[in-house]
This record gives structure tokens, C-alpha cells and sequence, in this order.
């Protein structure tokens, strides 16, 4: 059974609102917004958010606080029970996490735009899978889209303990490779589903392991670029400016930067080797994107634009991450053809 052109595409278009909620995350925390909503799924007990603090009841912060608390205690029941006794103990003990913060309807009404499309995208992927559901019913896609619907489920209400715990570093860490786990199922059930991405590439042995080895490597850098991250905002609420970033950063910093020009390298060889044989454009587009990546990393280091350009640099990444993700699922390796003499 062939799939249809509009099945096709409406799972084009809820891949498209999983990157854009990647892009409105990344614009919540380089706006400070995370905390913009206090609750969740409501926004200040209320589906749509005010615009000003004058509705609110005196008291909202230690409402709000105490509303925290309650969930951060019950997350550290689960952490517990997985063996993470020490995190749940830090957690409760963090006098920070109840801190509220006063009301901004700027911030407010940026948190709420992402939840919407977080919203919009959840529903994507829903109707998706009804679709196939009432249309296909073919496991091959029925499994992943269950997983994926799943996952996304999950990371919706990891996104309230991202929330509870006052945007504690590791849970936003979490909350980015489970976008990412998301993004790679949704590319999995469109290389399903779509003819042009159904057909396999073949590569030569050297170059099916390069593009793996990129693919760690990305994943790992993505990984880095949040513990660099991390740390920038530690330094910034320590009052330090960014003249003193790189001196600060550590370990973390350096291996990231490195890891990049690693990157670079490879693909540069990768694309090399494409031009004498098969001419994909999709390993094309790979170098483009990443050389797009590479300079909104050096405008990070360098100049004084941390905002848009960050989340620029997160999107590439994210962008890059799928496209190798769709070359790890097509590429193939190029048989031998024997020579008889």
C-alpha cells in the first residue's frame, strides 16, 4: 500500500513544528522567559495569560512557590525510585527552586507562545497517528508513531518538572535530546512513508563510517553546547562579562570547539569523495549547514551577539542532526562487483 501525497506532507509539516519548537525554546532562554509561566499546562491558572500583574491575588508568588514545592517533592519521589537519591535530595534542599519571580508579561506571553506550539505540534503528531490508524494500519509505521506519541507525551510533562524545578541545568539538558530522540522517529516514519526518501544512497565503506562517526560526534557536541551554555549563564549571574568567558569556561568549552573543526574536516573529505562518485546533494547541503553553523559559533565567541545568533547556532545543529539522521537510515554500503578474468 503507497502512502498519500497529503499523509506525506502533513508529516513534513509536524516535523516542521518540532524544529519550531526547538527555535521557541531556544528563544525562551536567551529572553530569561522560562519562568515567564509559573504552572502548567495553565499560565497563572488561566489557558490564556494576562498581560499585567493586576489580576493576580497579592499572595501569587508564595502560591505559585508552594504549588513548586508540591511538585518538586514528588519528582524527588520518582528520582528516588530510580536510583537517583542524591539528585531528589539536592532538589528538595535547593532553597533557590522556590524563588518565584515577578511578573512579566513579556516573559509571560514568550513561555506561552512556545507552549502553543508545543501544543500544535503534540496534535500533529496525533493526528498523525490516528491517520494511520484508520488508513494504514501497517506496524512498520504504527510502532514508531506510538513511540514517537508517547515521547512526545512524556516531554511535555518532563517540560512542567523544567518548570517546577526553576529550570535547573540538567533537566533543560534532558529536555533537549528528548526533542532530538522525537525528531529522529518523526524522520524514521517519513523515510516510511516517502518515496524519495525510501531510496537508499550508496556509499563506499570509508564514507558509510565517516558519516556515523559524524553523527556521534554531533550528538556529543550538542550535548557539550549545553554544559558551555550552562556555564554562561553561571557566569553571567555571577556579573562576569563576556571578556572572561573563555578563561571561565573549562573543559567543556574547548572539547566543543574543537570537536567542530573535527567535524568540519570530515565532511570536508566526506563531500571530496561525493564529487568523484555519486554526487549527492543531500551530503552537499550537509556541508552548506554546517559551515553555517561553524560561523554562528565563531560570532558566539567573538562578537557581541549572544541572543539570536544562539539560537541560530542550536537550529543548525539541530538541522545538521537530522540530516544525518536521514543519511545513518539511507546510506548503504557500495557492493564490490566481482571481476571475472
Amino acid at each position: 500500500m503507497e502512502f498519500s501525497r497529503s499523509f506525506l506532507r502533513f508529516n513534513w509539516i509536524a516535523l516542521v513544528l518540532i524544529y519550531l519548537v526547538v527555535i521557541a525554546g531556544s528563544f525562551v532562554r536567551i529572553t530569561g522567559s522560562g519562568m515567564g509561566c509559573p504552572d502548567w499546562p495553565k499560565c497563572f491558572g488561566q489557558w490564556v495569560p494576562p498581560t499585567t500583574d493586576e489580576n493576580l491575588p497579592d499572595n501569587y508568588k508564595d502560591i505559585y512557590s508552594e504549588k513548586r514545592a508540591q511538585k518538586i517533592a514528588k519528582f524527588s519521589e520518582i528520582l528516588r525510585k530510580i536510583g537517583l537519591s542524591e539528585t531528589a535530595e539536592r532538589l528538595e534542599n535547593d532553597p533557590e527552586l522556590r524563588v518565584e519571580q515577578d511578573f512579566n508579561g513579556r516573559k509571560t506571553w514568550t513561555e506561552y507562545v512556545n507552549r502553543l506550539v508545543g501544543f500544535l505540534s503534540g496534535n500533529a503528531l496525533l493526528l498523525a497517528f490516528i491517520w494511520m490508524l484508520l488508513k494504514y494500519r501497517k506496524r512498520k509505521v504504527l510502532i514508531p508513531a506510538a513511540v514517537n506519541l508517547i515521547l512526545m507525551a512524556f516531554q511535555a510533562w518532563f517540560g512542567s518538572i523544567v518548570v517546577a524545578s526553576n529550570l535547573v541545568p540538567w533537566t533543560i539538558t534532558v529536555h533537549l535530546f528528548l526533542a532530538l530522540m522525537i525528531i529522529g522517529l518523526q524522520l524514521y516514519i517519513i523515510r516510511i512513508v516517502s518515496p524519495t526518501q525510501g531510496t537508499n544512497l550508496t556509499f563506499s565503506t570509508s564514507i558509510r563510517y565517516m558519516i556515523w562517526v559524524c553523527f556521534a560526534i554531533t550528538v556529543y557536541q550538542m550535548f557539550l553546547g549545553t554544559q558551555v551554555r550552562e556555564s554562561i549563564d553561571e557566569l553571567t549571574q555571577m556579573g562576569l562579562g563576556r571578556e572572561t568567558w573563555t578563561d571561565e569556561l573549562g573543559w567543556a568549552f574547548y572539547i566543543h570547539r574543537s570537536f567542530s573543526w573535527l567535524v568540519l574536516i570530515v565532511i570536508v573529505w566526506m563531500v571530496w569523495q561525493n564529487e568523484k562518485g555519486s554526487k549527492y546533494n543531500e551530503v552537499r547541503w550537509l556541508f552548506v549547514v554546517l559551515v553555517l553553523e561553524l560561523l554562528s559559533g565563531v560570532l558566539l565567541a567573538h562578537a557581541d551577539m549572544p541572543g539570536l545568533i544562539q539560537t541560530a547556532h542550536l537550529v543548525f545543529a539541530t538541522i545538521i542532526f537530522g540530516m544525518l539522521t536521514l543519511l545513518v537510515f539511507r546510506g548503504r554500503i557500495q557492493k564490490r562487483v566481482s571481476q571475472t578474468p
